[in-house]
């Protein structure tokens, strides 16, 4: 084992870098903290919590394939700081959805939008869809600046990550609510 993997990763919290509003990626550039990478790493981080908190809701199993995508979620971190990336992200997002399709075989088809909710894992599920599809949005902001994040498949793991975590909340739910869109009333006459 050599020095740096001896090291500790992180060996202090508390910094004070970004008091003045800039902080640094693993790039080594510092950045505006409202810049469009610094937002996707941060809806990253959302991302990787929520779905964290999800697996404390679930059965083994699933708390263990939610652990691993966290995991992915890290390593699409790890890009949006550095720039650099050796993973397959569309060989990981053809995964993500072969996983969705298992779990939506045993599902009824759905005749309306489902309103989220169903129980706590259901619901939790639910958030951590929503967050995903931000994170989403944020990965398609940075990489409209960021050549190396355009050139990766990395929004489409999310955005099939974002349907995974809702064919998931589906399968948690305890009952589907479905939504009930407002009528215009009969015109009177």
């Amino acid at each position: 084992m050599n020095e740096r993997s001896r090291r500790n990763r992180i060996d202090r919290v508390t910094t004070r870098g970004g008091d003045a509003g800039k902080t640094s990626l693993a790039d080594g550039r510092r950045y505006a903290k409202h810049d469009p990478r610094i937002e996707l790493v941060g809806a990253l981080d959302e991302a990787t919590s929520f779905i964290g908190l999800l697996a404390e809701e679930t059965d083994q199993p699933t708390a263990r394939r939610l652990r691993v995508l966290q995991s992915r979620l890290f390593d699409l971190g790890a890009l949006a700081a550095t720039g650099r990336s050796g993973i397959d992200w569309s060989a990981l997002a053809t995964e993500v959805e072969q996983h969705s399709s298992v779990l939506n075989e045993h599902l009824e088809p759905l005749r309306e939008f489902v309103l989220p909710g169903g129980g706590r894992a259901a619901a939790t599920a639910q958030v951590a869809r929503t967050v995903v599809r931000r994170a989403e949005r944020a990965w398609w902001r940075a990489a409209e600046d960021a050549e190396e994040l355009a050139d990766t498949d990395g929004g489409v793991f999310l955005n099939r990550l974002s349907d995974y975590l809702f064919v998931l909340a589906r399968s948690l739910a305890d009952t589907e609510v479905l939504w009930e869109p407002l009528r215009d009333p009969p015109a009177s006459g």
